[in-house]
């Protein structure tokens, strides 16, 4: 059984591209439901069985970000969460402008509203 990881979890829309790494070529496009540093959860149709390398790229407006990874769990003709293996620093510093903007976005949505 896959144990739970204590992981800050930043919900994240974004369109995404992902393939097995043994064949970069062979694109499946997903859509990113909620990211953190160490991974994210993808929804497609089609997702790739556990312990999958992968390629993913995700696409943001203004950003794009991209890292091997390694699928860590399967939800059949949903999706999968994916972890990061290898990220570059100029995509980590993407990745974590992403994060701490979801970080303050949700702060705000949770505030207490002063106007009653």
């Amino acid at each position: 059984m896959e144990q739970q990881r204590n992981v800050l979890k930043i919900p994240f829309v974004a369109d995404a591209e992902v393939a097995p790494e043994n064949t970069p070529g062979a694109t499946i496009s997903a859509r990113v439901k909620e990211i953190s540093l160490q991974g994210c959860y993808l929804e497609t149709p089609a997702p790739y069985n556990l312990q999958t390398m992968v390629l993913v790229k995700i696409f943001a407006p203004g950003k794009y970000f991209e890292a091997k990874a390694k699928v860590i769990s399967v939800d059949p003709a949903s999706g999968m969460g994916i972890l990061f293996r290898e990220t570059k620093p100029n995509f980590r510093a993407v990745l974590q402008h992403w994060l701490l903007h979801g970080i303050r976005k949700n702060r705000e949505d949770n505030e207490p509203s002063l106007l009653g």
